[in-house]
């Protein structure tokens, strides 16, 4: 055997691998420190007599407790439906032509983004110190009045006290859902923006009005871009309306829970019956914004393409057609 043979025969069998695991320390000792923390986190939600288990149990579904979570609830779908479809009106203003509603639209969003939810709420609960009454009719009647030498001229069809009308829940209500107007003008025009400008331009060369192109071909795309943040201000929204307890709202979750709490000095386990009951909401939220949310990015992302070519092989192999998602 040659020289030249040999080392071919060398270079053919190679010596066998002696792979060695790759140790991961650290990780170990995060885990062992992340077990050692939650057990002393549960042992002192078992051991803690200040928790108050069965008396916070015994009151976290008393009658007027649930009133007040109805009124939580109420208070979030309402404030985001005013939100949502304010908004929607806002951002469609802030991206208008008009230069007048532009900076009507862009006035709005600053002032409502620059005052804090609590001040806001705090400030509506008591605009029935600048109005007594509130009454439809001709704008300006008694100045017209005065113009043509009339005193005491009054064109008003019919009029509220606003005391009736600004109640608590109206007053927090209105706060949260205007404040929530301009949160979602920005979600919205950003959504918007994101739909490519040639679609809008194909739909104009096709005789679509701006009002259809709007509602069939860029809302649709732009939910894909709304519905995340949109699920976040909704939670958020939900949260918040803990706010109003100042105004006060006496149909409010966080409110009743206090009120039990001051009445029975524990006001301790009521607090932590709130957090336990922010918390049951908030994860109902999480799985509606989940399922919108994959309502919504049908035909989006690698899964989703992948999926929708091995629909459209099979449709071919099978001779059926398939609409695509």
């Amino acid at each position: 055997m040659s020289l030249d043979d040999k080392v071919e025969t060398e270079r053919a069998r190679p010596e066998p691998i002696k792979a060695v695991p790759v140790r991961h320390p650290g990780r170990w000792v995060a885990v062992v420190v992340i077990g050692v923390l939650t057990s002393m986190f549960v042992h002192l939600l078992v051991t803690n007599e200040a928790f108050q288990w069965s008396f916070m149990v015994d009151n976290m579904f008393r009658p007027p407790v649930i009133a007040g979570l109805r009124g939580t609830i109420a208070l979030t779908v309402t404030a985001m439906l005013i939100g949502v479809v304010l908004g929607t009106v806002i951002a469609i203003m802030r991206m208008s032509e008009n230069p007048i509603l532009r900076g009507v639209a862009w006035v709005y969003t600053w002032f409502f983004r620059a005052v804090p939810r609590l001040v806001l709420a705090l400030l509506f609960g008591n605009l029935g110190i600048l109005w007594s009454r509130l009454e439809f009719g001709l704008p300006f009647d008694r100045q017209i009045g005065a113009l043509f030498g009339v005193e005491n001229f009054e064109a008003r069809l019919f009029g509220f006290s606003a005391v009736d009308i600004l109640s608590g829940f109206v007053a927090g209500m209105l706060a949260l859902g205007l404040t929530e107007a301009a949160y979602m003008a920005e979600i919205v025009r950003a959504g918007i923006q994101s739909v490519d400008p040639g679609q809008t331009e194909a739909a104009e060369a096709l005789g679509m009005s701006r009002s259809q192109i709007l509602r069939r071909i860029v809302l649709p795309q732009a939910m894909r871009v709304i519905i995340p943040p949109t699920g976040n201000e909704t939670i958020g929204m939900l949260k918040d309306t803990s706010l109003v307890a100042f105004v006060p709202v006496s149909t409010e979750l966080l409110f009743q829970l206090k009120a039990v709490g001051t009445r029975t000095f524990q006001v301790f386990p009521m607090y932590v019956a709130a957090c336990l009951w922010y918390l049951a909401l908030t994860s109902v939220l999480l799985v509606g914004q989940y399922y919108l949310e994959r309502h919504f990015s049908r035909g989006y992302g690698r899964k989703e393409k992948a999926r929708m070519r091995l629909r459209n092989i099979g449709a071919e192999n099978t001779g059926r057609t398939t609409e695509a998602s």
